[in-house]
């Protein structure tokens, strides 16, 4: 069982044991986090790039964070200003970027399949940060992580994921680790929102939130991403919210114990009511704060941090 070189372009690259270690490690790199000085020296002399051609703010700054709490040298590659506006092809920026001696990549594309083709041109480590609407196993490693640090397994959770599952990578990624890990999922939306094959995905699907809610242990609200949608899907975005929204009376109906989640940013009124998202049973701030330790993890063990002293 080991994660050292190994490329995350989703979740299903790894098994329960591994996303257990990875678990295990961003317990131990959360405690780094609340230190009063919160470097390690884990990964002194490694490069991690982040390639970013669709723009990002948490994912982005937490991966750069991550990589320098971890004493790695991080190199910022903006598409907008590069060589790709003057002709360069992706083939050759990459091969440039190698001959830097990066030792990580990590890319985050509207393209699905994006990171497999970074792959054809590079021995290092690729981690997806997301590719189009196919994929963003990250996003779902800390929020595995953060159900599993409230509820100590994630086996048997009932978890219920409400929105534009249609538009998701979060959703899909989350299906995945959910599955591996012994979780049942619900995925709530409309019709019109829901993937073709939905069935095939080792999910409930519902099409009505309060049958979809009862007994959740968690519920998550997916952002309306209206960037990716031409039109539609549903007729206004106060009809979505009187259907679809999660307000308090929604969270009611799951356990008593069931917490909120989000990936964010946030629409707030449209998937969520300011009441729900700041409540205490809400784990938004939180999913931030794990997103930083689970990328830490995820980059010191796929960097061979087995070998190196975190101490």
């Amino acid at each position: 069982m080991s994660v050292v070189g190994k490329d995350i372009f989703d979740v299903d690259v790894l098994t329960s044991e591994e996303i257990t270690q990875i678990f295990e490690m961003a317990k131990e790199f959360k405690e780094v986090l609340k230190r009063p000085i919160k470097k390690v020296p884990a990964l002194r002399g490694k490069a991690v790039c982040t390639l970013f051609f669709e723009p990002s703010t948490r994912t982005r700054m937490s991966f750069e964070v991550a990589a320098k709490r971890l004493n790695a040298d991080v190199v910022n590659f903006s598409a907008s200003t590069s060589s790709l506006k003057k002709g360069e092809s992706f083939k050759d920026t990459v091969k440039t970027l190698d001959a830097m001696g990066i030792d990580l990549y990590v890319i985050r594309h509207r393209e699905p399949g994006s990171p497999m083709m970074l792959k054809k041109y590079t021995d290092a480590v690729v981690i997806n940060a997301g590719d189009g609407i196919r994929a963003h196993p990250t996003q779902a490693i800390l929020d595995g992580y953060t159900m599993w640090e409230k509820f100590g397994t994630l086996k048997g959770l009932n978890v219920t994921i409400v929105g534009d599952i249609l538009h998701s990578r979060v959703a899909r990624s989350n299906a995945k680790l959910l599955n591996i890990m012994g979780a049942n999922v619900t995925f709530c939306g409309p019709k019109s929102m829901m993937p073709f094959g939905v069935e095939n995905y080792g999910v409930r699907v519902s099409h009505n939130v309060r049958e979809a809610v009862k007994n959740a242990d968690v519920v998550m609200g997916l952002r309306m991403q209206l960037e990716r949608q031409s039109g539609g899907f549903f007729s206004s975005l106060d009809e979505y919210n009187e259907l679809y929204g999660i307000t308090s009376e929604i969270m009611k109906l799951a356990n008593p114990s069931a917490i909120f989640m989000h990936p964010g940013p946030m629409n707030r009124g449209v998937e969520v009511i300011t009441r729900v998202a700041d409540s205490e049973f809400s784990m938004v701030e939180e999913q931030v704060t794990n997103g930083v330790a689970t990328r830490m993890a995820l980059l010191y063990l796929t960097l061979g941090g087995d070998d190196n002293d975190n101490n």
